[in-house]
C-alpha cells in the first residue's frame, strides 16, 4: 500500500467526517425576575451546558409579564412564583399552565427607614404591600399575625384591603406593583418586600427586616410551564439540574437564610 493510496485514505476520511454535523446543543428559554432568581438560574445554566442543554435567561421586573411570555410561546419555563400566585393566575386568566418543580422559598418582610419595630407604628401611618392578589394577601396575613390587623375568618391568601375588619392604628394600606415596593421606603412608614426584591437594594431580610415571615410557609417558588409540554426531556433536564446538590449548595452559600431551597 503506497504511501499517496494512505493520504488520499486519510483525506476521504477528514473530509467524510468534517461533512457530519456536530449535534447542536438544544436551547430553551427561560423567563425570571432580576436577582435571586436569575442569579440561580445563571449557575444552573452552566450546569445544564455540560449535558447538552442551553438555557437562555430572558429577566422581566414585573410579575404580571413572566406567565403571559410563557402562553404566547415566548418562554418554554419561568421562575420566578410561588404557587398560589400560578394557581390565581390560573384560575383568574385560564392560563394552562402548570408547575413541575419546587425551588425555593423567599421569606416575606416589612422593612421600614423609620421605625424599629412595627410597636413603633402610630394611628395613620402607611404600609405598603404588593398590589398583587397573592403576595398582598400573604403580607395582610402576616399583618395580622403581628396583631395589626384583623381579617374575615374566611379572607383566606387571596385577602385584600377590603377584608379588613379590624384596624386599631388606622394603618393607611398603600397597594404598589412588588418591584416598586424598595423605593417606597422614603414614602411610607413600612412595606413589605419580597426577599428578590429587596436583596437588590441591598437589604439583608434576616439583618433588616422589622419582621420575616417564617420559612415553613407555603410560598414555594416554582418552575412553571405550558401544561402540554410538562413531560418534554429539556424541561426534565432543567428541572434536574436545578435541583441539583451543586445549586442547592450555591442558594445556601450565596444567600444564607435569606433565600431556602425548597427541594
Amino acid at each position: 500500500m503506497t504511501s499517496r493510496f494512505l493520504k488520499n485514505i486519510l483525506t476521504a476520511f477528514v473530509f467524510f467526517a468534517a461533512s457530519i454535523p456536530l449535534a447542536q446543543a438544544e436551547t430553551i428559554k427561560v423567563g425570571a425576575t432580576g436577582g435571586p432568581h436569575a442569579e440561580i438560574l445563571e449557575q444552573v445554566k452552566a450546569l445544564a451546558a455540560k449535558d447538552g442543554l442551553d438555557i437562555k435567561i430572558i429577566e422581566f421586573d414585573d410579575y404580571q409579564l413572566p406567565n403571559a411570555a410563557l402562553v404566547n410561546g415566548d418562554l418554554d419555563a419561568n421562575s420566578f412564583q410561588h404557587q398560589p400566585f400560578l394557581d390565581a393566575q390560573v384560575q383568574d386568566r385560564g392560563y394552562p399552565l402548570t408547575s413541575i418543580a419546587k425551588t425555593v422559598i423567599f421569606p416575606i418582610g416589612i422593612y421600614s427607614k423609620k421605625i424599629k419595630s412595627l410597636a413603633d407604628l402610630k394611628e395613620g401611618d402607611k404600609v405598603a404591600i404588593p398590589n398583587d392578589p397573592t403576595n398582598g394577601g400573604r403580607v395582610l396575613l402576616l399583618l395580622q399575625a403581628n396583631g395589626l390587623l384583623t381579617l374575615r375568618p374566611d379572607a383566606g391568601i387571596k385577602a385584600s384591603p377590603l377584608d379588613i375588619v379590624g384596624n386599631p392604628k388606622k394603618l393607611k394600606i398603600v397597594e404598589l406593583p412588588a418591584a416598586q415596593l424598595p423605593r417606597s421606603l422614603d414614602d411610607v412608614t413600612a412595606a413589605a418586600i419580597n426577599t428578590n426584591y429587596a436583596i437588590e437594594v441591598g437589604l439583608k431580610p434576616d439583618r433588616d427586616a422589622l419582621v420575616l415571615e417564617k420559612t415553613d410557609s407555603p410560598y414555594a417558588n416554582i418552575i412553571a410551564v405550558r401544561t402540554a409540554d410538562k413531560d418534554k426531556p429539556a424541561l426534565i433536564k432543567l428541572v434536574k439540574f436545578y435541583q441539583s446538590a451543586e445549586i442547592k449548595a450555591f442558594i445556601k452559600e450565596r444567600f444564607g437564610s435569606a433565600v431556602i431551597p425548597a427541594f
